[in-house]
């Protein structure tokens, strides 16, 4: 993976009346000189008409650039789209268009995913949103495949992020794939926030109504990956048929038992990855993927890309882990 070599140029786009902490995000991660730390971004904030923009804050902010800074930036960023009924403006939709074409990434944070499924290029793709507006973005635009659990999605040209604590993940995501996890990691620190953090938005949405069906079982079945769990074996935990255990997991999770599987396999198989030193025989046995080939077959499938030069990308130095872990390096 290449990493940037000169100034990545980031601008953020804004629009009355802007949340203050979605664009604080993104101005922290990518607008902030920090001692002993080099500059690797440029950021900057441009908006349809300049001038005096509210924010959600009370106040105002004083924004001088206008549509034509996005024809030098390399990622434009969205930062909230409020109210998320607002409609883009031709001349923003045309800009948008126009710098996706030239190869600029297209990043959004929390609401800001509305904007981007008003120009298109999120038709036929999964993306994300607040948990509590996921169900309206998949209403209003069905073309788009709603997640509504994950924390952010990352295509490349393209990215969005759940709520906007989400937003400093996929930023600092985006820095990790910019720069590397090392450099990612020295960004975290300065911001006392977690490299990369696991799981999805789910665990902050209020709960769903208790399921007996599936009460015990995917807690089980987790700490059984590395053995050879079958989708019969899943079903008779529960006392169910393979048939309707399908039918729970498709009324449930809107998977089926074997893609939820290999999805939690995939899922440890990059936190091994990411965190240990293992060999990629080892991960694929603790995972039950059973051989290397068959790891990096499912791996690149899913993942898009093979688990060595997935490790080469995302594995954080010991050092910089024990740092942040408060042990001395020896």
């Amino acid at each position: 993976m290449g990493y940037f070599h000169a100034m990545h140029r980031v601008v953020a786009l804004v629009r009355p009346v802007q949340s203050t902490f979605e664009l604080g995000c993104a101005a922290e991660v990518f607008g902030t000189a920090r001692p002993g730390t080099e500059r690797r971004y440029e950021f900057s904030v441009c908006t349809e008409t300049p001038g005096m923009v509210p924010t959600s804050a009370g106040y105002g902010i004083s924004v001088s650039r206008g549509l034509s800074a996005l024809t030098s930036a390399d990622t434009v960023l969205i930062p909230g789209w409020q109210p998320v009924e607002q409609p883009l403006s031709p001349r923003v939709r045309r800009a948008l268009l126009r710098a996706h074409a030239r190869g600029t990434r297209l990043v959004t944070i929390c609401s800001g995913a509305f904007a981007l499924a008003r120009t298109g290029l999120l038709n036929g793709r999964s993306a994300t949103t607040h948990w509590a507006a996921a169900g309206r973005l998949q209403e209003e635009f069905p073309r788009v495949l709603v997640e509504p659990d994950v924390l952010y999605v990352d295509h490349g040209d393209v990215a969005t992020s759940a709520g906007a604590g989400a937003g400093i993940d996929l930023c600092l995501h985006l820095v990790r794939k910019d720069h590397g996890a090392a450099y990612a990691a020295l960004v975290a620190r300065y911001l006392v926030t977690p490299p990369h953090r696991d799981g999805g938005q789910t665990q902050y949405a209020p709960p769903p109504p208790p399921s007996d069906a599936l009460d015990g079982l995917l807690a089980w079945v987790s700490e059984r990956l590395g053995t050879p769990l079958s989708v019969t074996d899943m079903a008779a935990y529960l006392g169910l048929s393979p048939r309707t255990l399908a039918r729970r997991f498709t009324d449930q999770l809107g998977t089926s038992p074997g893609a939820w599987l290999l999805a939690r396999r995939i899922t440890e198989a990059r936190t091994l990855l990411e965190e240990t030193d293992l060999p990629i025989a080892s991960i694929a046995t603790r995972v039950g993927l059973t051989s290397p080939v068959n790891l990096r077959r499912r791996f690149h499938t899913h993942v898009g890309t093979t688990p060595g030069a997935y490790r080469r990308a995302f594995r954080i130095p010991e050092s910089l882990t024990r740092r942040e872990r408060g042990r001395p390096s020896s």
